[in-house]
């Protein structure tokens, strides 16, 4: 009798600890899908409602939970500490030149968010141009776009509130500071492109979501509008749709000369693309002889970015039989293919970026991960190379083909974003601003190593920390990852990565396949029936790291955001015994149904589709919400989303964290052992992550690390 209450004594307490760690278990439903004769049960699926009331409940509880846990945590408070302290710094962002001034952003350090700044000189004193933290009290909604007319008289910005993908564009005048009753709604996934004439400017929209479905509803057949100044947004002309391709949308852009409009079309998140011009008459709109626009490319075959152009020439960056990059010239007057102009020939390196400023062409080049920048004449003439303060991250080179200036912006994993004035005919580059910090970047390291993943692919990873490390395998260590949509992970300053360094952390990232660090063949290395890729380049990177005494299982965390979410969630179902603890952050986790949410249906370039046989099977294989499995004992995962993400839905990490919960709870009642608490913690007011305050950002990530922190039993002084 005394050992039957014993252990019923023992089995309250666990379930006690248990609902300490994780909410009581979520509501299951019966829904059942049935693919290519796979039926795939979705038990959570009423969590996809955003807009009902027991999943706001939901909600309510899991952030109940999460908030105890975070709150009982002694790393917390001097994490955000600490985190408070490196992020107080100044924060530039690259000047641009416009109608005779200089504009760029500054944040203090601590305020909400950044101001735009003009000037006349570069010595002034800097006049506020928009200070968006006017726009709301708690700093929530934030600008995603400012543009300035070419006489430098009106500013077009884009705010968008609480996150969310959606913008509304306002006009100001920069003589008196006061906004124009100019307002265009609905406008996603676009900018703001002035006519030179300065009376309107072109940008692309949707139609209106249906009510209750801004957050969740697709978005199909963007539109190309051009805005006249004093007009309605009803009235504004239609340039261009096409109502056969729902999934084209639309970037507009013009020539520094003013002579011709330039229409990027996409469908989809890869690199490929279209291209269409047409002739703009006195530097306005409507065009030339009311044409239509004349393709240049519309095979969707390889990328087609406009670098600039001159009269009737364009210079555009190309993967076109140039899996790494070139630069062609094309006469629009005659734009067939043959008559394409190699002017910057593909090289080892990969072409990231390219820009046509002071009558030069600037290629930005990926050596490794690590920036390279070459100069060369407007007919491809090599000139110079770039002298870059360092191994890291460059970007910028920035302006208009009659301009002999540019700026460019240099950090890396242990400095701040740096901002240098580059003279174009000279090529003397001389800093502009040097944001100081708390963080002693002399007390840190940084190096370069390559691992080699499951098939023999040399991949690279920077490894960070402070100086004199013992390589015992007993260092808490970060690994950081994205691998998708051709995006780079160069090595960058990340306050993030700094406060964990401060701490006596280990921080790494890892450029892997699907992203665009050694061209398009690298990119599609890691997508569709290729993706398992990814996952073994991660895999490979922890391993390497593990076996290198830099760390070990019980010390190492991992964390990426949106497809590095996704990233995290398939690497730990295939080998959590690999890590001792877990951060996805607004991750696409359910991989058979992610193109039915806003623009999940642009990401099938990279992931394929549940809808096709094959792509299914290799989807089902990895989905993070459908590989989870019970008896496994999985480390301590912190899974983190917000409320108004509508570019990924937070309902991916709703279900995901439901059916971790319940794997969780049955291996802690089941077995001994001890699979760590599976937390959610989910922001209100906040999106996929842009145009978040500052505030918000201190707190998110501070819960972040003291979280890593915990589960690596890192203490913080």
């Amino acid at each position: 009798m005394k050992k039957s209450l014993l252990i019923l004594s023992l089995f309250v307490s666990s379930s006690l600890f248990a609902q300490t760690m994780s909410p009581p278990p979520t509501r299951k439903g019966d829904q059942v899908d049935v693919y290519h004769g796979t039926s795939v049960a979705d038990p959570y699926r009423w969590l996809e409602d955003d807009n009902s009331e027991e999943t706001k409940a939901w909600v309510k509880t899991q952030n109940a939970v999460t908030d105890n846990f975070l709150a009982s945590l002694p790393q917390r408070e001097p994490v955000k500490k600490l985190y408070k302290e490196l992020y107080n710094f100044e924060k530039f962002g690259t000047p641009f030149k416009e109608g005779g001034r200089y504009f760029y952003t500054r944040n203090d350090g601590l305020q909400q968010q950044s101001v735009l700044y003009m000037v006349k000189s570069l010595n002034d004193a800097p006049t506020v141009a928009l200070d968006p933290n006017t726009l709301s009290k708690d700093g929530t909604v934030a600008t995603t776009g400012t543009v300035v007319s070419r006489d430098g008289k009106y500013l077009a910005y884009g705010i968008a509130g609480a996150g969310s993908d959606w913008q509304e564009w306002r006009v100001r005048d920069l003589g008196t500071g006061k906004d124009l009753p100019d307002i265009i709604k609905w406008v996603k996934f676009s900018t703001a492109e002035w006519t030179p004439d300065g009376l309107g400017f072109f940008y692309s929209r949707y139609d209106a979501p249906q009510e209750g479905a801004a957050l969740t509803g697709s978005n199909y057949f963007q539109k190309l509008y051009y805005h006249r100044l004093g007009t309605e947004q009803s009235s504004d002309a239609l340039v261009f749709e096409n109502k056969e391709k729902k999934e084209w949308g639309f970037a507009a852009s013009i020539s520094d000369d003013g002579r011709n409009l330039l229409i990027f079309v996409w469908q989809g998140s890869g690199r490929k693309n279209g291209l269409l011009w047409m002739p703009l008459k006195d530097g306005g709109f409507p065009a030339a002889s009311n044409v239509a626009p004349t393709p240049i490319t519309l095979e969707f075959d390889a990328e087609y970015t406009p670098v600039g152009a001159r009269g009737t020439t364009l210079w555009v960056k190309t993967d076109l039989d140039a899996p790494k990059g070139r630069i062609v010239a094309i006469d629009l007057t005659k734009s067939a293919r043959a008559n394409w102009k190699t002017v910057v020939a593909e090289r080892k390196e990969t072409l990231t970026g390219a820009s046509a400023v002071g009558g030069h062409l600037f290629a930005q080049y990926l050596k490794d991960a690590a920036a390279e920048v070459r100069e060369h004449a407007a007919d491809g003439k090599f000139i110079r190379a770039v002298k870059l303060p360092g191994v890291g991250s460059a970007g910028g080179f920035g302006g208009r083909f009659d301009q002999n200036e540019t700026f460019f912006n240099f950090t890396s994993l242990t400095t701040p974003g740096e901002i240098y004035h580059y003279d174009v005919k000279t090529g003397k580059a001389t800093l502009f601003k040097r944001p100081k910090t708390a963080f002693k970047a002399d007390q840190f390291e940084t190096r370069r190593a390559f691992v080699t993943s499951k098939d023999g692919t040399k991949v690279p990873i920077f490894i960070a920390h402070k100086k004199g490390i013992k390589l015992d395998g007993s260092n808490p260590t970060i690994l950081y990852g994205y691998g998708g949509f051709n995006v780079s992970e160069t090595p960058t300053y990340r306050v993030t990565a700094a406060v964990w360094m401060q701490m006596g952390g280990i921080y790494v990232t890892t450029s892997l396949r699907g992203g665009g660090e050694y061209g398009a063949e690298w990119h599609d290395a890691g997508t569709k029936l290729k993706k398992q890729n990814v996952f073994d380049d991660f895999i490979a990177s922890a391993e390497w790291l593990i076996e290198n005494k830099y760390t070990s299982p019980a010390k190492l965390a991992i964390n990426g955001g949106s497809n590095g979410g996704l990233l995290v969630g398939a690497v730990l179902n295939q080998r959590p015994e690999l890590f001792g603890a877990a951060v996805p952050q607004v991750g696409v986790m359910d991989m058979l149904r992610f193109h039915k949410f806003t623009i999940g249906w642009a990401w099938v370039s990279d992931y394929g589709s549940s809808d096709k046989a094959d792509e299914f099977k290799a989807l089902y294989a990895y989905s993070p919400l459908h590989n989870i499995k019970r008896g496994k004992t999985y480390p301590p995962t912190m899974v983190m989303t917000a409320d108004h993400d509508d570019r990924v839905v937070p309902a991916h990490s709703f279900k995901y964290v439901a059916e971790m919960q319940k794997a969780a709870t049955f291996t802690t009642l089941g077995r001994a052992g001890a699979t760590g608490p599976i937390l959610a913690r989910i922001e209100t007011k906040a999106g996929h992550g842009a145009g978040t305050p500052t505030s918000k950002i201190i707190d998110e990530r501070g819960d972040l690390l003291a979280f890593v922190a915990n589960a690596l039993k890192l203490d913080v002084k």
